[in-house]
């Protein structure tokens, strides 16, 4: 979706087996050089259904479809520049980012955390993200819309 008044080139970027949205928003959208990521929940891609377990699970799980669609985007986690984690309950930051850590290794983004509640009482997490990298490194492998 070009916005010629704008001056920047929009992509929506949807990963192939990915988690569908739960409501009116792209998976992804490329703004220039820019990734930016909606929120992603612990939602299992080979059921497209919210998966049940504890936050540690939920954050993997949700960390797991980030990566999926930064990979169609043909962007690494090294790239990312910085989260927002939502948790329902904000005394489970310790074992989150446990998690978290484990997944980013030496990298580390900026990083928001709060405490939200969900619509669906049982998820316990959700992380948005804004990936950096220029187009002349881009290796994209989604679908564009």
């Amino acid at each position: 979706m070009d916005k010629p008044w704008s001056g920047v080139s929009l992509e929506k970027i949807i990963p192939v087996g990915g988690a569908s949205p739960r409501g009116h928003y792209t998976p992804a959208l490329r703004a220039g050089d820019f990734v930016y990521v909606s929120g992603q929940g612990p939602i299992d891609p080979a059921t497209d259904q919210l998966a049940a377990g504890d936050v540690e699970f939920q954050t993997r799980l949700t960390l797991s479809n980030i990566q999926r669609i930064l990979e169609a985007a043909g962007v690494e986690i090294t790239d990312i520049v910085k989260c927002s984690v939502f948790l329902r309950d904000i005394s489970d930051f310790q074992r989150m980012n446990r998690v978290y850590a484990d997944f980013f290794g030496d990298h580390k983004p900026a990083r928001t955390t709060i405490e939200s509640k969900f619509h669906q009482e049982e998820m316990l997490v959700e992380i948005d993200c804004v990936a950096y990298k220029p187009h002349h490194e881009r290796s994209f492998t989604g679908v564009l819309d």
